[in-house]
């Protein structure tokens, strides 16, 4: 494998040298360390430390101002003493730690991410048009983030796209075999408007299923595990409105998303909505103050299924708190288990059935250090029943809405340009209905926390 990577990155010096492409290369190093404790609440039970890092590289070939190609991929991407191993399931036929995010493929040398070409055509206005496996993202990230193979196309603020995200099975035929193949349709406006830049969005997600015995992709085939009242999603539409608006000192981000759908495999009808405000209010060149206000809409988990859905597939991009909703999940675009939403402890991401209120203060302390403090109320939008006697998750007669408090730090110092260290951590003290959504029960319950320090290198 590392031969072949070298010889990759030998052929673009080399093709770039032979002809009149012009070769952009950009990425980003990142290491950290990471001490999580007691993130299934309960601290006798869990104690990790761990080291993970990833070197990232973006490479554009550039023809010319109109055409030019984009790949990105990842190499080294690994948990320190882990990520070279064995899939344990070919070695002793049991799943061991390089392969506990299933077939992520994350634990090798190199994968690649994104590889599309990228142009401009004149029709009646100048239309940009990107194919192949690219990014595909709506408003802050809350509902569509992730990586797709197919088209979008843009001319004057509209983008239309299409992105086939799954083929179904290992053929090329629809005729004699369902596939369960499906397709993502999204149009995307922006529009500056003096100090408002609003963005109005909306997608279809349609998967072909006519056998009620098939499982879906969403959420069966995803291969990780989701929070356990997530909806199986064979049919999605949404619509959303997001924008920002800065005047002086002030700015504010805000963000409704409403989704309506169909689960095919269980028919049931589906539906739910974001509301995401984040404010921020700069008092001088050191001190800038800031607020979040997060409310998704939960289910009220009948017994026919769970109904609620906040959206398609995210990558976990989108930013709360350190631990209760956390950065990069690590099915997939990384390996770590990060927030109480990894697949090992499977509470909510985004704001599934979260409601939010958050304070903030960033501190710049010199020209190269600054320090960020938030303090966060945690509420579940429905009520979250603990297990039954048998148990049974959200079968019980006792009920919470209280997720919990948390406070968070972040301390990053510049070393020099492009090269950074950061230190965060949180402190997350969990409330009734945590410990019935993660646990079944709120018995004994730990308060979980993080320390994590990260050397960064941006090129």
């Amino acid at each position: 494998m590392k031969k072949t990577i070298i010889s990759l990155l030998a052929f673009i010096v080399l093709i770039g040298s032979l002809s009149a492409t012009e070769f952009k290369v950009g990425g980003v190093y990142t290491a950290w360390a990471q001490n999580q404790q007691a993130f299934n609440l309960d601290a006798d039970n869990y104690n990790m430390n761990y080291v993970v890092q990833m070197l990232r590289f973006k490479v554009q070939g550039i023809a010319s101002e109109n055409v030019k190609f984009v790949t990105r991929f990842d190499m080294a991407q690994g948990w320190w003493g882990v990520d070279n191993m064995l899939r344990g399931v070919e070695r002793w036929e049991k799943t061991g730690a390089s392969s506990l995010f299933d077939f992520k493929d994350s634990n090798y040398l190199m994968h690649v991410d994104q590889a599309y070409v990228d142009f401009n055509m004149d029709v009646y206005h100048k239309i940009n048009v990107k194919i192949g496996r690219q990014w595909f993202g709506l408003g802050n990230k809350l509902m569509v983030d992730n990586n797709y193979d197919g088209i979008q196309l843009n001319a004057k603020g509209l983008t239309l796209g299409w992105a086939k995200v799954s083929e179904g099975a290992d053929n090329t035929t629809d005729e004699g075999l369902h596939n369960g193949d499906s397709d993502l349709y999204l149009a995307n406006y922006k529009k500056a408007i003096g100090s408002l830049s609003l963005n109005a969005f909306g997608f279809l997600y349609k998967e072909n299923i006519t056998d009620e015995d098939l499982t879906a992709y969403i959420l069966d085939d995803l291969q990780f595990f989701r929070n356990r009242d997530a909806a199986t999603v064979t049919e999605l539409t949404a619509f959303g409105l997001s924008g920002t608006y800065k005047a002086g000192a002030l700015t504010a981000d805000f963000e409704f998303d409403y989704l309506t759908g169909k689960d095919g495999i269980n028919d049931l009808d589906l539906s739910g909505y974001n509301a995401y405000t984040k404010l921020g209010y700069k008092m001088s060149d050191k001190i800038k103050l800031g607020g979040i206000f997060g409310m998704g809409s939960g289910d009220d988990a009948s017994e026919v299924g769970y109904t609620n859905v906040n959206k398609l597939r995210t990558s976990g991009f989108f930013y709360m708190t350190e631990i209760w909703e956390d950065s990069i999940m690590p099915d997939e675009e990384g390996i770590t288990p990060q927030g109480l939403g990894a697949p090992n402890v499977r509470a909510y991401r985004e704001l599934e059935n979260t409601t939010i209120l958050q304070g903030n203060v960033d501190f710049k302390v010199c020209d190269k250090t600054s320090i960020f403090l938030s303090g966060s109320y945690i509420l579940a939008s429905n009520e979250i029943k603990e297990a039954d006697g048998e148990g049974n998750y959200f079968a019980g007669e006792t009920g919470s809405t209280d997720l919990g408090t948390e406070v968070d730090f972040r301390i990053k110092h510049v070393i020099q340009k492009g090269l950074f260290l950061m230190l965060r951590g949180g402190y997350f003290i969990p409330g009734d209905a945590a410990g019935y959504l993660i646990n079944g029960h709120a018995n004994d319950m730990d308060p979980a926390y993080e320390l994590k320090g990260m050397v960064v290198y941006k090129f």
